[in-house]
């Protein structure tokens, strides 16, 4: 084998030795998330949307019923911006509080920052809602992506990270995958977003916390300086 192909290999495979885990990080937590973001735009920009978002909306209004109408409607109020907003201000003191000042960075600005991408998201594409009924919970401002998705999907993502060193890591990434997918069909049952609306407002914000959690982790200056030493032995190599 060739001696500079052998190089890197062998640079390649300490690099994922010491910094395995981070690294599937980037590529399932950050890169795959923003990919699909990026192709639902894309399609947002060309065509309006995706092909079924119509036809999906409709038949889950055909699921109508009051049990659901409150369901929805509760799952609607946990995961808009008052009451998000007083929770994320709770936990961002309570962080501080602990003198967990890195930690309280990393969730506000997970927080607060999928907020700022969605208002500009919004004012970007300007999609408008959907109409195809009269809402009982009818909402304003622009359609694409979904803020209530992506406030619950970022506050839930945080609170994984932060405490995934913890016991309890699994019942927080559970009950916070459920909190997310239960606002955001709740967002389309109301007749509010579609589901393309939803679907990029939570992987838009997954993208962006997982982003802002390899950014502030202590193993990132390290990835740093092996990827510099990856490309001065490829330069060197051609």
């Amino acid at each position: 084998m060739n001696k500079h192909l052998l190089g890197l290999i062998q640079l390649i495979r300490r690099a994922l030795r010491g910094h395995g885990p981070l690294i599937a990080l980037l590529l399932l937590g950050v890169g795959a998330p923003w990919f699909i973001f990026v192709e639902v735009a894309e399609d947002i920009w060309e065509s309006g949307g995706f092909i079924g978002d119509q036809s999906i909306l409709e038949w889950i209004h055909h699921l109508e019923a009051p049990t659901l109408d409150t369901v929805a409607l509760a799952f609607t109020t946990a995961g808009g911006p008052e009451v998000m907003s007083l929770l994320g201000l709770a936990l961002v003191g309570l962080l501080y509080w602990k003198r967990c000042r890195h930690e309280a960075l990393f969730f506000a600005l997970a927080v607060c920052g999928a907020v700022a991408l969605n208002v500009l998201a919004k004012t970007l594409f300007g999609r408008p809602r959907p109409a195809l009924w009269e809402s009982i919970a009818p909402a304003k401002f622009y359609s694409f992506p979904s803020g209530h998705a992506m406030g619950s999907a970022a506050l839930a993502a945080a609170l994984g990270f932060l405490l995934w060193q913890s016991p309890w890591r699994w019942p927080v990434c559970i009950l916070g995958t459920l909190f997310t997918l239960g606002v955001g069909l709740s967002r389309m049952y109301l007749g509010v977003h579609y589901p393309s609306d939803v679907l990029a407002g939570w992987v838009c914000s997954l993208g962006w916390v997982a982003g802002l959690h390899v950014l502030l982790s202590p193993d990132f200056q390290q990835l740093q300086t092996w990827w510099r030493e990856g490309v001065a032995y490829w330069n060197r190599s051609v």
